[in-house]
């Protein structure tokens, strides 16, 4: 009984090892549309980079302070009751 069971493993281990090797990309994967590389995630703004490079570093730049004003109002109101 063990032995068929070893047997019919190792025939499902190689059709999966044959299946895995037989893997082909699709034309649509290469396609020229897809060539193009964009690191956002979004469309970049052509001509406006001046104003999205703002709203980045406003947007980033809140995010990056709060945990610095949180402790700054802390040490405040510790300073205060004392």
């Amino acid at each position: 009984m063990s032995l068929s069971i070893l047997a019919r493993s190792s025939a499902l281990r190689q059709q999966a090892l044959a299946r895995a090797r037989s893997f082909h990309t699709t034309a649509v994967a290469r396609s020229e549309e897809h060539a193009h590389y964009h690191h956002l995630p979004f469309q970049f703004p052509g001509e406006k980079k001046g104003i999205f490079a703002a709203k980045l570093i406003a947007f980033l730049g809140t995010g990056f302070a709060i945990p610095f004003l949180a402790a700054k109002w802390q040490l405040h109101k510790s300073q205060a009751s004392s």
